[in-house]
């Protein structure tokens, strides 16, 4: 029997949707939304397509006729590899069949730091050095004006290109290669103990110890780039907890998880708490002439880290009770089940 799809629906800015009746993916709806395909604290996703990613959603809605809609115009607030994927999934529904698993492969990749598949993870790269104005191969003029501009022609340039992408990512190794060997380095130096990972499941923690002497290399995450030792997909791919604490020497950083500004349907992190507390307990007992600060629990991936110093003088192992003691008493301050934001 034929899968039966929706009509194909064309991308229209986020900013220029207006009344226009309109499906947004990956992002919060708009007052003029018909359908809204998310993982977002502020959706309006049907129940019975909910996925983890917003890319396994609209796949789940594809494949329920029923609950097909009439709706001309796809849109986004932001542009990612979740969006990309699922809008294109949209907006070419035949031919994004034909690769699902890739693209599902890929959001997960793009929104986790997981994955199964090697192509999957190699074209997440892909995309991550597209959006990247520093190493990208589409003109300057892409990345110009606002950010609103900048989302609009990521989005026209490469609903259009994603094709070619998806019919031989191998050919992009220039584009994947060196962030695809650091993860592949570092998944090896975690298989082997260099690296290691104590778990603190009452807290959802993982204790990530890396050696003095890896050396940081350029990663790029959220189409921001950053230094890291220890590629962050090979830490995720290693340990479903959602809260990181990264020890490097006396070097200490404890982040957050994307995981937990989300509505996941496979299982539910534990709940955020605010950091601010945490940094001014640290602060209390810290003989290192820095600051400990934390980023808003609003954020994505937010953190908390040592300001002004490398190196902390407070032991690992105190340093470690203060976390998980923090943790496990103070009071919930980001639901995204049971959010009332806008």
């Amino acid at each position: 029997m034929t899968m039966q799809l929706p009509a194909p629906v064309q991308y229209v800015p986020y900013q220029c949707v207006g009344d226009q009746p309109n499906i947004i993916v990956d992002g919060a709806p708009l007052a003029s939304t018909v359908l809204n395909l998310s993982h977002w604290p502020v959706n309006r996703t049907p129940a019975a397509v909910r996925r983890d990613s917003s890319t396994a959603t609209v796949f789940a809605y594809l494949d329920m006729a029923e609950l097909h809609q009439n709706v001309p115009i796809v849109s986004n607030n932001h542009f990612d590899e979740d969006g990309l994927c699922s809008m294109f999934a949209l907006c070419q529904p035949s031919v994004a069949l034909d690769h699902r698993a890739l693209l599902i492969g890929c959001g997960m990749a793009g929104d986790f730091g997981v994955y199964e598949d090697a192509d999957a993870l190699r074209l997440c790269f892909i995309l991550e050095a597209f959006g990247d104005p520093g190493v990208s191969p589409l003109p300057a003029e892409t990345f110009a004006g606002c950010e609103q501009q900048r989302v609009e022609s990521l989005y026209r340039t490469m609903l259009e290109r994603l094709p070619l992408l998806l019919g031989d990512v191998n050919a992009y190794e220039a584009l994947w290669g060196a962030q695809f060997e650091h993860v592949e380095e570092s998944a090896e130096l975690i298989a082997r103990g260099a690296i290691t990972i104590a778990e603190y499941a009452d807290v959802d923690l993982a204790v990530v110890s890396i050696p003095d002497d890896q050396p940081l290399r350029t990663v790029r995450r959220y189409f921001e780039p950053e230094q890291a030792a220890v590629h962050p997909f090979a830490i995720h791919n290693a340990t479903t907890c959602n809260r990181i604490l990264r020890v490097t020497g006396a070097r200490y950083e404890l982040q957050y998880r994307y995981e937990s500004w989300l509505q996941l349907v496979s299982h539910r992190p534990a709940l955020r708490v605010a950091l601010d507390g945490l940094a001014a307990r640290l602060n209390a007992i810290e003989g290192a002439s820095g600051t400990w600060r934390c980023e808003s629990v609003t954020e994505i991936v937010p953190r908390l880290y040592l300001e002004g110093v490398e190196a902390s003088s407070i032991e690992l192992g105190r340093f470690v009770d203060e976390v998980c003691s923090y943790l496990a008493t103070a009071p919930v301050a980001w639901d995204p089940y049971h959010w009332e934001g806008g």
